[in-house]
């Protein structure tokens, strides 16, 4: 099993300390890419799909609404 089918299970299994290094490494593995908005908002792009969301902070765990935007999308 390969690192990014690691992710992958670890994401759909929606577990309580997924961070968003895994997120960006996952996602750029599909061809994504990161784009900076002001603050901390960010957006994941591949030319024809777009995935908004809040970098978290103070820490870098993503919280559970947004492993469901992830999954949803």
């Amino acid at each position: 099993m390969s690192k990014n089918d690691k992710l992958i299970s670890r994401l759909i299994s929606c577990p309580r300390d997924f961070t968003y290094n895994e997120l960006k490494t996952l996602l750029k593995s599909f061809g994504y890419n990161e784009i900076q908005g002001s603050g901390s908002r960010v957006c994941f792009s591949n030319g024809r799909h777009k995935i908004k969301l809040h970098k978290p902070h103070p820490g870098n765990i993503l919280k559970r609404y947004q492993l469901d935007l992830i999954l949803t999308n």
